[in-house]
């Protein structure tokens, strides 16, 4: 009776463990699991079908307004993990990060890549796109969206993430000389605003997106190293505007 017990309790257990990691990895950029099905996988997707302030989006016709707030950040460049989980590059941060939009104060979380880039400006794709995801206390969400250029030599900011990447999905390690994100940006922080939504599952909406008018840059070798481990493009398609209005 003991063995037959244990040995229902360890199939459950493992049911159990099964089930969370399909419901976190059923999702993908390729064949069956690509965005266009992404609504379709979990009863938790179905805003990715159904939303309509979703993201990316073409960024064009932006309304000027010039009363706008100005965008106020503040970075420390603290411990940093970096980890391939799959679907992109991502880069945990401790805390002491912040962005003031308002008066509403959001806390980074982690930031993350994708190539080509997810938005657009004027119908034009980067090869490499930045998203620092933030948080502030009522856990609405805000995206600072950066581009990158092919242009001259190594961003060495950049570098000191990519010299680390893990060729090995769910490895983590910490960054030995940290990303000093304050360099990473560029100076001139223009950007256009609007509300979406997260670009992967399960795609909440009522994120507010800022994106930075000015790309920085990255050199054909780094590109080449991202995708050697992230070897598809995991950039969802553009997303319908429908009623929405970008400013900047």
């Amino acid at each position: 009776m003991k063995v037959r017990f244990l040995l229902a309790l360890v199939s459950t257990l493992m049911l159990s463990f099964s089930s969370g990691a399909t419901e976190e990895n059923n999702w993908g950029y390729n064949e069956k699991e690509g965005p266009e099905y992404w609504g379709k996988l979990s009863s938790d997707f179905e805003l990715c079908e159904s939303g309509k302030n979703q993201s990316p989006i073409n960024i064009k016709n932006a309304k000027k307004v010039y009363d706008k707030s100005k965008l106020l950040l503040a970075f420390q460049t603290q411990k940093q993990t970096i980890t391939n989980n799959g679907h992109t590059i991502k880069i945990d941060v401790s805390d002491g990060n912040r962005l003031l939009i308002g008066n509403k104060i959001f806390t980074l979380q982690q930031f993350h890549f994708h190539s080509p880039s997810e938005n657009e400006i004027d119908g034009m794709h980067y090869p490499l796109e930045g998203h620092f995801v933030f948080k502030a206390q009522n856990n609405s969400l805000a995206v600072l969206s950066l581009m990158f250029q092919k242009k001259g030599g190594d961003n060495q900011q950049l570098e000191n993430a990519w010299i680390q990447i893990p060729s090995v999905i769910g490895h983590a390690e910490e960054l030995k000389r940290p990303v000093d994100i304050n360099k990473l940006l560029p100076k001139d922080l223009a950007y256009y605003r609007f509300n979406g939504s997260l670009t992967t599952p399960p795609c909440t909406e009522g994120v507010v997106w800022i994106v930075l008018k000015n790309p920085s840059t990255i050199s054909d070798k780094q590109i080449r190293k991202f995708h050697s481990a992230i070897p598809y493009a995991n950039n969802r398609p553009i997303q319908p505007l429908n009623a929405r209005i970008i400013i900047q």
